[in-house]
């Protein structure tokens, strides 16, 4: 989610009904990259271990192939990566939250912002 002053956006991308890419999901697969688990991704973002994985789950069903593969746990532990789509997919994502953030620290905004008050006033 982008913030600049009071205007808040965030970049959003549906497949029918679902979100299947949003600021959320997109720091889950910098935490699933770094952290080598869905389950240790959850837990470094502060969400349940359904939560993550109801995400993940959405993430690959909506995208043409998954973003995130896991190996079953056992005598080599497991894990989760992301897959070369799923990398991909993240960079592109970061690439159009850099874009939105440039477009809206803009004239536009900075006219909006320059009439705008800091707090409104007291209700008559």
């Amino acid at each position: 989610m982008i913030r600049i002053g009071p205007l808040r956006l965030k970049a959003q991308m549906f497949c029918g009904q679902e979100t299947a890419m949003g600021p959320g999901k997109a720091d889950l697969l910098d935490a699933i990259a770094r952290e080598g688990s869905i389950s240790a991704a959850g837990r470094a973002l502060g969400m349940s271990y359904r939560r993550t994985w109801l995400l993940v789950d959405t993430m690959n069903r909506c995208w043409k192939e998954p973003l995130v593969e896991t190996a079953a746990g056992g005598a080599r532990g497991g894990g989760a990566r992301l897959t070369g789509l799923g990398q991909d997919i993240l960079v592109h994502y970061r690439a159009l939250e850099q874009r939105v953030a440039e477009i809206a620290d803009s004239a536009p905004l900075q006219a909006l912002n320059a009439a705008m008050r800091e707090t409104p006033k007291p209700a008559q």
